[in-house]
């Protein structure tokens, strides 16, 4: 079934762009009529809008998501020899960034609750695997004789690691730590007891996408690499352009991954909804939560449902219940009209072009249950309770199916 035909989309995005037609359309114009398609001004302004409500120092506009995962990891000088702590429930993304320059993902399984690298794995990892090299200058993996040089947290679905601990184990170890804020734009969290944190403003580099997808999505591919750290910025905005600190000077082997000025001026007109779009997620959760609560199938055909963590937000970029049957559960949604998705049916260290790394089926168990489990529904600021409704009510038809 096309996404046309779907009568309950996992996201509509004509319904936002409806919203807010002729500002996007004045935006493109304006760039249309200069010319001026790479970088400049308008990139320029994105940057320092999103800086300036992020509450960080600098912003650079990248080419993707991707892209900015790939920049951090350059911009720390990550390759071979080192290792970074990562979850292999993720998007691809996230490892690909580690491997493409030769450097190793040392995988911590998630917290089956959250979904999300567990802090505690974490620092049992650190405290049992590790310890300082022969000038003691290094953290050493004593099994792989790898350097450990960065703790990668993913704030996965829209939901903000605990990033507290975090920061703790990268202060006690001297490790950096890069976040993956690819789809949690807008959450935040308290740090040692500081008011709000957004997620990416915790660690040493951020990275934001603005694949249209996302709470905050361009037209295209985009993405962003936020810093409080100047020479770090100045770093990955030379990488972004070849290496080059002035043209045809070229200091290191950068990236062709420039912001589009188009999608720079698309995402300044979306810049300011995001706030209420963050807000309209969280209360569709709300009301799938209490839609499910009436089922009675909390607990046995729907394993779980995502409940935010005390201190720390969800803005929902996917909504994901664990349910029984998910396959065949996927498959009569599909039929009845219903679009769902499975974010991730397998984990990345069963991934084919990662069996390098000699990981086995089990080794990660959390993390393979959650891709056995996982179901993302509906979700977005345009969704009403009907159609809310109209999922909940089929999700107990096929249950009650399967029992009659």
């Amino acid at each position: 079934m096309s996404e046309q035909l779907f009568k309950i989309p996992i996201l509509d995005l004509k319904a936002q762009y409806r919203s807010i037609r002729e500002e996007i359309r004045q935006a493109i114009d304006e760039i249309l009529e200069s010319q001026l398609f790479i970088l400049g001004k308008k990139v320029e302004s994105f940057e320092k809008e999103m800086a300036t409500y992020l509450g960080c120092q600098n912003g650079i506009g990248v080419a993707s998501g991707s892209d900015a995962l790939l920049l951090a990891m350059m911009a720390l000088e990550i390759g071979p020899g080192d290792a970074v702590l990562v979850p292999p429930f993720t998007f691809f993304s996230t490892v690909s960034s580690i491997t493409r320059l030769g450097a190793t993902p040392i995988f911590i399984d998630i917290d089956p609750g959250t979904y999300l690298m567990d802090p505690k794995k974490t620092e049992i990892f650190l405290q049992e695997r590790c310890g300082p090299g022969t000038d003691g200058s290094e953290l050493l993996d004593a099994k792989l004789r790898l350097r450990i040089r960065v703790i990668l947290p993913v704030h996965l679905f829209g939901q903000c690691c605990p990033m507290d601990y975090f920061m703790t184990l990268a202060q006690r170890y001297h490790l950096r730590v890069v976040e993956d804020v690819a789809q949690a734009t807008g959450a935040y969290a308290s740090l040692f007891g500081q008011p709000r944190k957004f997620a990416g403003t915790f660690g040493d580099l951020g990275c934001f996408s603005f694949f249209p997808t996302k709470n905050l999505g361009g037209i295209g591919d985009g993405g962003m690499v936020v810093t409080d750290q100047p020479a770090l910025g100045e770093k990955i905005a030379r990488l972004r352009v070849h290496g080059a600190s002035s043209r045809y000077h070229h200091e290191r082997v950068g990236l062709n991954s420039r912001l589009d000025a188009i999608q720079a001026s698309v995402l300044l007109v979306k810049l300011r909804q995001l706030e209420q779009w963050c807000r309209k997620r969280i209360e569709r959760a709300q009301y799938y939560q209490s839609l499910f609560i009436q089922t009675g199938l909390i607990g046995n055909e729907i394993v779980s449902l995502p409940v935010p963590a005390e201190g720390r937000t969800h803005v929902f970029n996917q909504y994901v219940v664990r349910v029984s049957r998910r396959d065949e559960l996927k498959q009569y949604l599909t039929a009845h009209g219903i679009q769902t998705e499975i974010h991730y049916p397998l984990p990345l260290h069963l991934q084919p072009c990662f069996a390098y790394l000699g990981h086995r089926k089990g080794e990660f168990p959390n993390s393979e249950l959650a891709s056995a489990q996982v179901l993302s529904l509906p979700i977005y600021p345009e969704l009403t309770s009907a159609q809310q409704e109209a999922v909940v009510d089929r999700i107990v038809a096929f249950y009650g199916r399967q029992k009659a």
